[in-house]
């Protein structure tokens, strides 16, 4: 049978984006090592209710590290200190008993607190929103091999569709920089036929939002690729460069 673990929780408590925030201690007791990161906050959380006190407040959907909403920084790194796994698979037998966990939201002016935890990424959205479409015929389905790509270029494709937007690389890196997510989304459409048509103008416009949205540069840290629980290559951010690049070559609008 496992050994429980009691362990205290250092948390960010604010109430809303105009408030300020601090962090607050909670004491996390019989907590199993099986549990999951979040599973362990739903225990706190029902014990602070039972009190009547203020639970903590933070994102979760899938829960299956498929969608990416369980966004926090766990003892200084985003998603906690196992790699290749977001804050919902990872489990509390990386934990020992009596450890001190601190707990914080993504720390990035594009991403302004909401409550406690939960941040809003929406500026992601609308990176996304701005690459715009691809030139794919619908109707029937076309036979598989109607388009011929690659081994190399599908692989690549699929590494960077992999990128499931929770911003871990934006909180991670010390310029707040979205660049390895950009680059994901950039490079999974920009390397298969249906996404050529539109490539130059897509990266355009996605760079271009990224840096409305006020996110930084990218200094080669490597920080993004070492937290990213999907383990996205910073080989993107440098293929995003050379096609942003050509795209102001042939006459997009921040050329003139």
């Amino acid at each position: 049978m496992s050994k429980e673990m009691n362990l205290t929780l250092k948390v960010w408590k604010q109430k809303d984006q105009n408030s300020p925030g601090q962090m607050k201690t909670y004491q996390a007791k019989k907590v199993s090592p099986d549990m999951s990161f979040l599973e362990m906050l739903d225990v706190v959380n029902e014990e602070l209710i039972h009190q009547g006190q203020d639970p903590i407040a933070f994102d979760s959907d899938c829960r299956e590290g498929i969608c990416g909403t369980c966004s926090m920084v766990i003892n200084g790194t985003p998603h906690g200190p196992n790699k290749g796994t977001t804050a919902c698979e990872l489990h509390m037998r990386h934990f020992k008993d009596g450890d001190v966990i601190t707990i914080e939201p993504w720390r990035a002016k594009p991403f302004p607190v909401l409550r406690d935890l939960i941040t809003n990424r929406s500026a992601l959205d609308r990176i996304i929103q701005a690459g715009g479409y691809i030139s794919a015929n619908t109707g029937n389905p076309a036979d598989a091999n109607a388009l011929p790509v690659s081994k190399k270029d599908a692989d690549l494709a699929m590494d960077a569709a992999a990128c499931i937007g929770c911003g871990a690389c934006v909180a991670v890196c010390k310029n707040a920089s979205a660049m390895l997510f950009v680059s994901a989304k950039v490079s999974h459409l920009g390397l298969l036929p249906q996404g050529k048509p539109e490539r130059d103008r897509r990266v355009w416009n996605m760079v271009s939002q990224m840096d409305k949205e006020g996110f930084g540069n990218c200094t080669n840290t490597f920080a993004c690729e070492a937290v990213c629980p999907k383990k996205v290559s910073v080989l993107f951010i440098a293929r995003m460069n050379r096609d942003y690049a050509l795209s102001v070559a042939k006459g997009q609008p921040d050329a003139s």
